[in-house]
C-alpha cells in the first residue's frame, strides 16, 4: 500500500505587524485545522501564538523550504522580497499576502484570508514564472561581485551634493552618458516598484522585457528604454567621480568604486509564484485624485467679438457628476449651464480628463 506523503506549508512573516501575527495564527489553524502541516522560522516563532504542532526551524537557508509544497509570505513587498530570496533558491512557490500599503507582489489581501486557506487546502492555484536578472559587477576587467533581483539593480550615487556620471550600453554598444542621482535596471517585475518612481512604464508580467530608467538625469533627453529580454544592460560609473553604490531589490548593498561596470541581463533562476487568481495590475490600480481646487473656476464662452473669454462660472452652471464627491475625479457629464450651451466645450472635458479639471475647479 502506498504512503501518501504529509503535505507541509512554509510561513513567513513579518512579526514587526500586528496585522501579521494575528493574520499567521488564521492561516496556521486553517491550515492544521485541513490536516496540512506548518513549519516556521524559530526565531519568528516567539512573536507568534503558534500551537504546538507547527515544526520549528533553526537556520534561515533555503534548505529550511526541503519538503515543503508552497511558502506563504505575510507582509508588504519588503517582506516578499524576503520571501523571494528564499523561493528562487529552493524553487518553492511564493503567495503572498499584502499587509504593506502597495503590494504590487502580493497575490491576495487580508480579508482574503479564508480564500486563500481554502485555495491551499484545495490546491486550486496555478504557478508562474517571473523574470528576474543576474548582476556582474566589474572592476579593472575582473569580475569582483555577483547578484540577482526580482524586481530591480539600481545603482545610486553615494553624496547628496555631487551628481553620478555614468555611460549606458545595451549590448556591447554605448547609448548615452550623462549625471544622474542613479540608473534603475528592472525586470517587469520590478516595472511597478523603484522603476515606477523614477517615471518609468509599467510593463504587464506576460511582457518579456528588461527596463532601464534613469533617475533624475541632468540631460535633455534622458527617457526610459524598454529592450529585449535578452539584451545585455551596462552601466559603467565614470572614473575620477566619487562612487556610487549598487542596490538590488533594495535588500543587498555593494559600494562601486569610479569606473566600476555593471552588467545586468535576463536571470537563468526565475522566481516561481502561486496565483489564486488571473495575473493582472489593474486591481492594485488607485482611484485617481483630482488636484487642488481654486475658489474661482473658469469656462471657456464665447465673446460678442466671437473671440473666446473667460469669465467665473455661476454656482448654477457648475457642472457636477452624481459621485463627484465620492470618486474626487471630475466627470462634468451633468446637463444645464455652459456644457449644454457649448457642446464642443463638453465632449472635449468628456475626451481629456485633464481639460475636464480645468473646467471644474468649483471648492469642495
Amino acid at each position: 500500500m502506498t504512503q501518501t506523503r504529509a503535505r507541509t506549508v512554509f510561513l513567513l512573516a513579518h512579526t514587526g505587524r500586528p496585522a501579521a501575527i494575528r493574520s499567521a495564527e488564521l492561516v496556521v489553524q486553517g491550515l492544521l485545522r485541513s490536516g496540512i502541516g506548518v513549519r516556521v522560522l524559530e526565531a519568528e516563532a516567539a512573536d507568534l501564538p503558534l500551537p504546538s504542532a507547527v515544526e520549528l526551524v533553526k537556520e534561515a537557508t533555503p534548505q529550511c523550504l526541503d519538503g515543503c509544497e508552497l511558502l506563504i509570505v505575510l507582509g508588504g513587498d519588503g517582506t516578499l522580497l524576503r520571501g523571494a530570496e528564499f523561493a528562487r533558491a529552493s524553487g518553492v512557490p511564493m503567495l503572498g499576502v499584502n499587509l504593506g500599503r502597495v503590494g504590487f507582489l502580493a497575490e491576495a489581501e487580508r480579508d482574503d484570508l479564508d480564500k486563500v486557506v481554502d485555495r491551499v487546502v484545495t490546491k486550486a492555484y496555478e504557478v508562474e514564472e517571473r523574470m528576474t536578472v543576474d548582476v556582474v559587477v566589474h572592476q579593472n576587467g575582473d569580475i569582483v561581485h555577483t547578484d540577482w533581483a526580482l524586481n530591480e539593480a539600481a545603482v545610486q550615487k553615494v553624496s547628496a551634493e555631487k551628481l553620478l556620471e555614468v555611460v549606458l550600453e545595451i549590448d556591447g554598444r554605448p547609448v548615452t552618458g550623462f549625471g544622474c542621482d542613479g540608473i534603475v535596471c528592472a525586470t517587469p517585475t520590478g516595472s511597478t516598484a523603484y522603476a515606477f518612481s523614477a517615471g518609468g512604464p509599467v510593463v504587464w508580467p506576460e511582457v518579456e522585457a528588461l527596463l532601464m530608467v534613469p533617475i533624475s538625469a541632468h540631460a535633455l533627453f534622458a527617457k526610459p528604454l524598454v529592450t529585449s529580454p535578452d539584451s545585455v544592460l551596462a552601466v559603467e560609473v565614470l572614473p575620477h567621480i566619487p562612487p556610487g553604490v549598487l542596490w538590488c531589490d533594495g535588500r543587498r548593498k555593494l559600494e562601486l568604486p569610479p569606473g566600476a561596470r555593471v552588467e545586468v541581463r535576463r536571470g537563468a533562476v526565475p522566481v516561481r509564484l502561486a496565483r489564486v487568481r488571473p495575473a493582472t495590475l489593474a486591481p492594485r490600480s488607485r482611484p485617481c485624485r483630482s488636484p487642488a481646487r481654486s475658489s474661482r473656476p473658469l469656462v471657456r464662452r464665447g465673446s460678442r467679438s466671437g473671440n473666446p473669454v473667460r469669465r467665473p462660472l455661476a454656482r448654477d452652471e457648475r457642472p457636477r457628476s452624481a459621485d463627484h464627491s465620492r470618486q474626487g475625479c471630475p466627470l462634468p457629464v451633468g446637463r444645464g449651464g455652459a456644457f449644454e450651451r457649448d457642446p464642443t466645450l463638453a465632449r472635449r472635458a468628456a475626451g481629456f480628463r485633464l481639460r475636464a479639471v480645468l473646467y471644474d475647479r468649483a471648492p469642495q
